[in-house]
């Protein structure tokens, strides 16, 4: 970057430490997705934000964890007759998430305030940089929100919590690599306004498109209907199966039908506009960076799809179900990539970038 002669050092670092940071977030969707398909979200029934990142560490501290998920209803319907062993299997996997999201936390918290000590900060970046952390803060609350909804009356938490989660998790994420992208002095794309459009519209369907799975996945609703093209018997489902629910809205969050119908419709409209936008950009003569952003980001999309429709007919075997998770983050990515290399640019001084250190920030 122009004149950070005297700042090149922090501003790399400061680069290192928010692809580091959205890294973890990626692993950390994961881990999460490796959770749910594992049934351990509920083995740790309490929210303890700093003594939780100790598990339990004698045989009386395992034995009163087991008696708390015994307490719960997912043991008592599904899991009743559990050994201490089987139950370590799913701690294990839900201490490991919380741990990595305490992580996560302190990963980013202390970096970001020795970057604020040393100074060399635009205002507008650290603005953007706090409100990251208070979104990370924010899911930390979320994920207990979510969880509390599986410990009294449920088997399994609220689909709606659940989707809420990992939507706000790659936000964030997003948010991250954006701002990570506007780091980089460059000019904006030339290109048409169509084209700024339907990238800036393919990224908020995208996000669409994560909701919708996160509901299927709260719902289990890729175990069901495992067959492609058609869907229970057909291509498009009779209404009286898709909207049999009233009031008719929640048949979109809670008809297992009608979520897993709006979430392949929703890929073929995703992948539809996607080859749209490129061929546009292409008949258009976009700067080559644009058209390949948007054929990358077909063939995400393409892969995507294909990993979606072999998890569905192998009725979600958890390898095929986190691959498919992966590359739905690198889908998300490439979104953003695209949507941030076309969107408008503000003037220089309100662009969020490092400073000299030692001029005001």
């Amino acid at each position: 970057m122009a004149g950070l002669s005297a700042s090149t050092t922090q501003y790399r670092a400061v680069r290192i430490w928010l692809m580091s940071v959205a890294a973890l977030i990626a692993l950390m969707v994961l881990v999460g997705g490796a959770t749910r398909l594992t049934e351990s979200g509920l083995s740790i029934v309490e929210w303890k934000p700093v003594t939780g990142a100790l598990p339990p560490l004698t045989e009386a501290q395992w034995t009163q964890a087991f008696e708390g998920y015994k307490a719960i209803p997912q043991y008592r319907e599904l899991n009743a007759g559990m050994t201490l062993g089987e139950f370590k299997t799913i701690f294990w996997w839900e201490w490991s998430h919380r741990l990595l999201g305490r992580f996560i936390g302190v990963a980013y918290l202390l970096p970001f305030l020795y970057f604020l000590w040393r100074g060399g900060m635009s205002g507008e970046l650290k603005r953007r940089l706090w409100l990251i952390f208070a979104l990370g803060g924010l899911q930390g609350a979320v994920g207990w929100w979510m969880v509390a909804s599986g410990l009294s009356e449920r088997v399994e938490v609220s689909q709606y919590r659940l989707a809420t989660h990992l939507v706000l998790a790659l936000l964030i994420f997003a948010a991250i690599v954006w701002t990570l992208r506007r780091l980089t002095e460059r000019p904006p794309a030339v290109a048409t306004i169509r084209l700024k459009l339907t990238s800036a519209v393919l990224l908020v369907l995208t996000f669409v498109q994560l909701y919708f799975g996160a509901l299927v996945a709260g719902l289990r609703a890729g175990r069901v209907f495992n067959t492609w093209p058609e869907i229970d018997g057909a291509f498009i489902p009779s209404a009286d199966r898709l909207w049999f629910e009233t009031p008719w809205w929640r048949n979109l969050f809670d008809n297992t039908l009608t979520v897993q119908f709006e979430h392949r419709m929703t890929a073929y409209l995703l992948f539809a506009l996607a080859i749209a936008h490129a061929i546009d950009a292409v008949r258009s003569r976009a700067e080559g960076s644009v058209v390949a952003g948007a054929w990358w980001l077909v063939g995400a999309i393409t892969v995507q799809a294909t990993l979606g429709i072999l998890t569905l007919l192998h009725q979600v075997p958890i390898d095929l179900a986190l691959t498919h998770q992966a590359v739905a983050i690198a889908v998300l990515t490439l979104a953003v990539l695209q949507a941030e290399r076309l969107a408008a640019r503000r003037t220089a001084r309100d662009q969020p970038k490092l400073v000299p250190v030692g001029q005001p920030g």
